[in-house]
Formats: C-alpha cells, sequence, structure tokens
C-alpha cells in the first residue's frame, strides 16, 4: 500500500508542475512587439478590427492595435482570427479536427492520474496474482470519471466575477423585481408583467394575452456570477429558438429575435411598441433589445444580463464583434444593442449549458424559469391590429383589437384563489365567457 501512496504522489507533483507549465495549450506564448520591453505571455482571445485582444498571465483582458506587434505576430495574429471566423461560421462535424485554442490547467490531470493508476495495478497483479489488487484499480477508474467530467464542463477563459452590489442596483430599480444570490448565481424574481404597457402595436396576433408568471424561489431567472468565454460560440440565428437567451432588468425574459419557427418576430409584425408579446403560455417576453429601459436604469448601464452572464447595454457607436459585443478595460465582456437584426447576442460569447432534452435550432439554454398557462393556446389571428390596451384595476385588463375594420374586446383578470375570467365581446354585442382554474 506504501508503494500505491508513494507513486500516486509522485505523479501527482509531475502531473501538477506540467500543467502549470503547459496547461493553457497552444494559444498561450510570448507574445513580441515592436517595442521589445512591452513583451508578455498571453492568451489570444479574438481581434476586432485593428484591435486585438490577449487574457495575460493574471486572466485580465489587455488589448493593443495590431500594429504594435512585430510583422511575425501580426501574421500569426490574422492566421488565428481567420481560423476562428471559419469556426464560428461553420459549426465543427465529427470528421473535423478537435483543436482548442483555449483551456484550463487540470483538465486532464485526474485522466492521468487514474490511468497510471490502473495500468500500475495490472502491473503489480501479474507479479502477485492477488485479486485485491484489482480491486484497487477501481480508484483508477474513478479518477478517469471525475477526468472526463472536469474537461467536459471547464474549458474556457474565466471572466472577471460579476459584482453583486452592482447587479442589485440594476434590477432593483424596479418596485416588482426581487434579487437574492449564492456562491454560483444570482436570482431574479418577478411576476413577469412590466410597469410599461403592453401589447398596442401588434399586427400579427397570436391571440394570447399577458398574465403574472410566477418566476420565484426556485423557479426564479439565474444569472452566473463567474461568467466564462466559451470556445465556440453558439449563433441565435442557429440556437435557441426556445425560451430565454436574458433577463431585462425589470424581470421580463428575452427571447431570440426569431421565433420558434425561425422568423423575424419584430418584421412580421408580432410584436408590441415596447419589443414584446405572449408566448404560448400567456407569458409577456422581450424580442427585441428593452432600450426603453435605459431611462430608467440610467445611462451607460445595462439593460439585461445574458444568460451567460455578461451584461447587455443599449446601442453605441463603438465596433461590435461577430456576437455584437466587446470587451472592456475591466477585464470583462459586454454586449450592445444594434437597430437591425440580429438586434442582439448575435452569438452567445458566453459558455452555457444546453438542456440535453432539447435540439437545435430550438435547444434552450438551462437553468431555465419555467412558465404555466392557464388555457389552451390558439391560433395567430391574421389581420387583427391590437390598437389598446388598458388595466383598469389591479389583475384585471381590456384588449381591444381592429380585425377587418371592425373591433372586438377581451376582458380578463383573475382572483386571489387564482380563478380565471374571459369575457369575448364581438362587433355586434354577443358575449362569450369562460373561465379557468390555476
Amino acid at each position: 500500500m506504501k508503494k500505491y501512496i508513494t507513486l500516486i504522489t509522485i505523479l501527482f507533483v509531475c502531473l501538477q508542475a506540467f500543467a502549470h507549465e503547459c496547461g493553457h495549450g497552444l494559444a498561450t506564448k510570448i507574445w513580441h512587439f515592436t517595442n521589445g520591453e512591452k513583451n508578455l505571455k498571453g492568451e489570444f482571445i479574438e481581434r476586432i478590427d485593428e484591435t486585438v485582444y490577449l487574457m495575460n498571465e493574471h486572466h485580465k483582458v489587455v488589448f493593443f492595435d495590431i500594429s504594435e506587434f512585430t510583422t511575425e505576430e501580426q501574421q500569426y495574429i490574422l492566421n488565428t482570427s481567420t481560423w476562428i471566423s471559419n469556426k464560428n461560421i461553420s459549426e465543427p462535424t465529427q470528421s473535423e479536427p478537435t483543436q482548442s485554442l483555449v483551456s484550463i490547467p487540470y483538465t486532464n490531470l485526474f485522466i492521468y492520474l487514474g490511468v497510471a493508476w490502473v495500468l500500475f495495478s495490472c502491473f503489480r497483479y501479474r507479479q502477485k496474482q492477488d485479486s485485491k489488487i484489482v480491486a484497487f484499480s477501481i480508484i483508477g477508474v474513478a479518477f478517469i470519471i471525475a477526468g472526463c467530467k472536469t474537461t467536459s464542463t471547464s474549458k474556457g477563459i474565466v471572466m472577471a466575477k460579476n459584482d453583486v452590489s452592482y447587479l442589485t442596483s440594476i434590477f432593483g430599480v424596479f418596485d416588482n423585481v426581487n434579487t437574492r444570490f449564492d456562491n454560483k448565481y444570482f436570482y431574479i424574481e418577478s411576476n413577469g408583467i412590466p410597469e410599461h404597457e403592453m401589447m398596442t402595436g401588434i399586427t400579427n396576433w397570436q391571440q394570447q394575452v399577458p398574465i403574472k408568471h410566477d418566476y420565484s424561489g426556485t423557479n426564479a431567472w439565474e444569472i452566473p456570477l463567474q461568467p466564462e468565454l466559451a470556445e465556440n460560440p453558439l449563433s441565435t440565428k442557429a440556437n435557441f429558438m426556445k425560451g430565454a437567451i436574458a433577463i431585462a432588468a425589470n424581470g421580463i425574459p428575452i427571447f431570440n429575435p426569431l421565433n420558434n419557427r425561425g422568423e423575424d418576430a419584430n418584421a412580421i409584425g408580432e410584436l408590441d411598441q415596447w419589443g414584446g408579446h405572449c408566448g404560448r403560455a400567456d407569458d409577456y417576453h422581450y424580442h427585441l433589445p428593452p432600450t426603453h429601459l435605459q431611462a430608467k436604469v440610467g445611462q451607460g448601464k445595462p439593460i439585461a444580463y445574458a444568460l451567460d452572464g455578461f451584461p447587455v447595454y443599449g446601442e453605441t457607436n463603438e465596433t461590435l464583434d461577430e456576437s455584437l459585443g466587446r470587451f472592456t478595460s475591466d477585464s470583462t465582456y459586454q454586449y450592445d444593442a444594434v437597430k437591425d437584426y440580429p438586434y442582439l447576442i448575435a452569438s452567445m460569447k458566453g459558455k452555457v449549458e444546453i438542456n440535453p432534452r432539447t435540439q437545435a435550432p430550438e435547444n434552450e439554454i438551462m437553468p431555465q424559469a419555467k412558465t404555466k398557462g392557464v388555457r389552451p393556446d390558439l391560433q395567430p389571428l391574421r389581420g387583427a391590429k391590437i390598437i389598446d390596451f388598458k388595466n383598469p384595476e389591479p389583475n384585471q385588463y381590456s384588449l381591444t383589437y381592429e380585425l377587418e375594420s371592425a373591433l372586438y374586446t377581451i376582458n380578463y383578470g383573475w382572483d386571489t384563489s387564482g380563478t380565471y375570467k374571459y369575457e369575448f365581446i364581438n362587433p355586434n354585442g354577443t358575449i362569450t365567457n369562460s373561465e379557468y382554474k390555476r
């Protein structure tokens, strides 16, 4: 047994040294500048126009003009950025190489340790034919399994941690939003109803109306406190057409600008004047960046946070990358809004977990708060235009829409017992009522 302990100790020390020396893989190198005194060790992140972003040894994002590098380094930067662009344009197939630009140290440590343990156990068994040695090999298998799990979840560049007090100040501006946090997530709780008016301006209506949803407790929205850059950012044009991709500062989820049929929801008239509408569960959400919230949160502050942990800001004149974002001077990353499609978050820059029960393009990010409707979802009412939406008293609403020059009204609401009542008033004055229990 002493021999086993000695062997494992030696392997651990050697592999630890190996991980420190070359754990960052191909992307870690000494960068040379025309001014030799500025040489530094770091990882290449990306190039945007003439600006090159690196991650230095202290895990801080630094940036330089490409002209500051030597000719050889400039060529390396161009080649690397071209390779990244090509990888982002086309998803890798099984036959493509799995070369990684970045990785975190120690991802293979448990695998090496486990393999060494199993091999040594086999060697000792051949020498002594002792069945107890076979039992010890199970420990090596456990190391291998742990290493595989670590490798599959740890790849990425860790960015600056989100400031909880700052997050609280952003979401705390709105009265109907509550927040809390633990060591992993910042939680946003709301009832799913924004303070602003809704629904007016929709010209392609799906016959859904907004009701409250309980985004609290275990069903709260979750923002990672420690965001990481993804190795291969996933395009929102080919992913995430189900569920939210971000949470607005007022606690309302933001969905992909494309609906679940792959259509630009804004371009086909599905959205109201605030960039939102209701889903099949009568859940109100945005498909456009809610830039109208800027007036409430304040200029220069984020209007939302993406589910990868990075903030979403309003419109800007700054140069943005292919994800519609940019690195900042405080070692983090932010998305910005633009007027035209894709409007925000062209690809998810940060690492996210995908619901294994969903497939692209209708895959969704986990964790994801769930909605629960109270009535069957209806078919789109083509040609209907919502012209008025009122909230005459708490939990009571009135929606008026126009169809073929005739006006229709829906009065609905709910009580404290969870009973939902709907009154449909036709142009000829006839009324239809329906009632549901939640």
